[in-house]
């Protein structure tokens, strides 16, 4: 599986990429433009990502952003529901607005930190991600 993660602050991007790998093949973006482009270009090169981390807060584009961006993408390109990435938001931020925003732009889920490993697993499995 690959995995893309969207992360500024690297002490966290360096955390989430070291739950993730036991999931495969991980990536990682340090602003949400970077993280549109590595999308884009895993697109374009036909091993698209099945994941993706989503930090909220990031510079140059939003979490929020990213993930319209990507949904749009998708569609734009034909993939199926059933075929898109599975997002997960990866961020503090855990008030109603900021959680039922992300939901609304197809977010797969959605995680807030400090993450704990178990949560994260879990998270995943109801995801039907497993090792």
């Amino acid at each position: 599986m690959r995995i893309l993660i969207a992360e500024d602050d690297p002490a966290s991007a360096l955390y989430i990429s070291g739950l993730m790998a036991r999931y495969g093949e991980c990536l990682v973006a340090s602003d949400g433009a970077q993280a549109v482009d590595a999308f884009a270009a895993a697109l374009d090169e036909g091993r698209p990502f099945q994941l993706l981390c989503l930090d909220i807060m990031m510079p140059v584009k939003s979490g929020q952003e990213v993930l319209q961006e990507i949904r749009a993408l998708e569609f734009r390109r034909g993939v199926k529901c059933a075929d898109e990435a599975k997002v997960v938001m990866v961020t503090a931020l855990g008030d109603v607005r900021s959680v039922m925003g992300a939901y609304k732009l197809g977010a797969t889920a959605y995680i807030t930190k400090p993450i704990a490993p178990e949560h994260m697993f879990e998270t995943l499995r109801t995801l039907g991600i497993s090792v």
